[in-house]
């Protein structure tokens, strides 16, 4: 038999006050911690110079790290259009980071993740942050959520591939990728 495949990935919660990341390694049904930890953009201004910061550390991410895949959290709808759309900044200049490496990367949504990690799509930080620590047996807990919820998306990266072996099911990066694989199901 074989041994199973290893994959590195990279997850991404991305944010303008914290952008979290955590990365782990998986082979077969084993996982591994690689690193957790957030990048902190408080102190750093304009926001321009924010989204210079994200670029910066997320390309410095999967140079230092390797990653197979990347996923990233999307940005959930808010009252606020400008914390949206400076949100939305954030995970684009991530993916861009992403993308110029020319890895794949998937998007979740946050409710998702939640579900994926925890059970409850409704989850609070606390909850996710407890049971990814549990699944990956770390012990000291990052200072910030935004940390533990990077991991979170990794681990839903992860579940999602694990399924998608188990049942034979193809699962898309996006809606343009399924429609291209599946134009009869229009």
């Amino acid at each position: 038999m074989p041994a199973p495949k290893e994959t590195i990935i990279l997850g991404i919660d991305p944010g303008t006050a914290y952008l979290g990341y955590g990365i782990i390694r998986t082979r077969g049904s084993q996982l591994t911690l690689i690193s957790i930890g957030t990048v902190e953009l408080t102190k750093v201004s304009p926001h321009l110079a924010k989204l210079k910061k994200i670029f910066e550390r997320v390309t410095t991410l999967i140079r230092q790290h390797k990653p197979d895949v990347c996923a990233i959290e999307a940005p959930f709808y808010g009252k606020n259009v400008q914390s949206m759309l400076k949100l939305g900044r954030a995970q684009g200049v991530a993916i861009s980071a992403v993308l110029l490496q020319n890895l794949p990367i998937t998007e979740y949504s946050p409710k998702k993740v939640k579900l994926a990690v925890t059970g409850n799509g409704n989850a609070s930080k606390e909850q996710v942050a407890g049971m990814v620590q549990q699944i990956l047996q770390f012990d000291q807990m990052p200072k910030y959520k935004d940390a533990t919820d990077g991991l979170a998306v990794a681990l839903c990266h992860y579940f999602q591939m694990a399924r998608s072996s188990l049942t034979g099911q193809k699962i898309y990066k996006d809606w343009k990728e399924f429609v291209q694989m599946n134009p009869t199901r229009l």
